[in-house]
């Protein structure tokens, strides 16, 4: 089994990693990194607790470092991490720098060691129902794609670094490195990028809101998000010259795992038929509108793919590679930002 240490147990350790970990055979929960509390040992007895990331380093039986802490932290803790010959999963957004995810992505290399970003909504329901919908070209040819990660809170979380102003802060590092991540798998990298970023809320100090324009030759793809969305409104839509696409709601996967559930019991990742997305098109030369059925969300796929990419006998789902293409963009959008023009990418 693949001994798996995580370096922080917040919402990321608890919520996603420790879940998926501990349901698939291939893995074992056996280490948590957490300065002041125990709260890994009261869900997972077995699990050894230890104050120091050092003491994960130098323990011989960990295969696996989950990098899950701010993103100030994933480049000198997934450096070392490989540098002590492990493999790592960092969570997204991977770094904060181009040239930072190109060092670790050489880093990883040259130590031959297995090393990938969790992205896991490239494994949601909608996301994975998106990609069906235009493999099968569904609405025709593709002439426009919109896609939105709204919230509402109208206040400034209190004592979180996402909130602050510094570097890997605010929205776009957060959920647009979700969004930017999906596109360009969808679509590839784009021509062109234009980008506005803001400040919606009293007292912010870290952008809240995007509206983000990728140009391709044959397509636009626009990625919105705020933080001052009370009415919720479609999370994708595809306008082809057949038909349209348009979803509603979000995948249940992570609401699931808040709720203690694991991903393992029946149903999961089903979404209700309430949020299938409607698709109004032409078919076979025939008009139809109607619903169309979600696939299965799966973030334990993202593990799965890691074991056999960890034995060598798959690619990884996740390649850092594609993972710096999201920094590259992200940058560039703070310099479209700054400068108000549109840049080649």
């Amino acid at each position: 089994m693949i001994q798996v240490a995580l370096a922080s147990y917040g919402m990321s350790g608890k919520v996603f990693h420790a879940p998926l970990v501990v349901t698939h055979p291939d893995f074992q929960l056996y280490k948590v990194l957490e300065r002041h509390r125990d709260d890994a040992i009261a869900d997972y007895p077995s699990v050894t607790t230890v104050r120091q990331f050092d003491d994960l380093l130098a323990d011989e039986n960990v295969d696996l470092i989950v990098v899950n802490t701010p993103n100030a932290h994933h480049f000198t803790m997934t450096k070392a991490a490989l540098e002590a010959g492990k493999h790592v999963i960092v969570e997204k957004p991977f770094t904060n720098t181009v040239s930072e995810a190109e060092e670790l992505i050489a880093l990883a290399k040259q130590n031959n060691r297995v090393f990938t970003v969790f992205q896991n909504r490239r494994l949601d329901s909608d996301f994975l129902t998106v990609q069906k919908v235009l493999s099968e070209q569904l609405c025709g040819r593709v002439v426009e794609f919109e896609a939105h990660y709204d919230r509402y809170r109208n206040y400034i979380q209190p004592d979180t670094w996402k909130e602050e102003s510094g570097p890997g802060s605010g929205i776009l590092y957060n959920l647009g490195s979700h969004m930017i991540d999906q596109a360009l798998v969808l679509f590839g990298m784009p021509e062109t990028l234009f980008a506005k970023l803001s400040i919606q809320r009293a007292g912010g100090k870290a952008p809240d809101a995007y509206h983000i324009i990728l140009s391709y030759s044959d397509k636009q793809v626009t990625l919105k998000s705020s933080y001052l969305v009370r009415d919720e409104g479609p999370r994708y839509k595809i306008l082809g010259d057949l038909g349209t696409f348009t979803k509603y709601g979000l995948d249940s996967q992570e609401d699931d795992l808040k709720a203690g559930k694991m991903p393992n019991e029946p149903s999961w990742g089903t979404e209700s038929e309430e949020i299938w997305g409607t698709l109004n098109t032409e078919l076979n030369g025939l008009p139809f509108q109607g619903k169309v059925a979600s696939e299965e969300g799966n973030y334990l796929a993202f593990y799965e793919n890691l074991s056999q990419a960890i034995s060598g006998q798959s690619a990884l789902l996740v390649p850092p590679e594609e993972a710096k293409q999201v920094i590259h963009l992200i940058e560039l959008a703070y310099q479209s930002n700054e400068s108000g023009q549109e840049l080649k990418v």
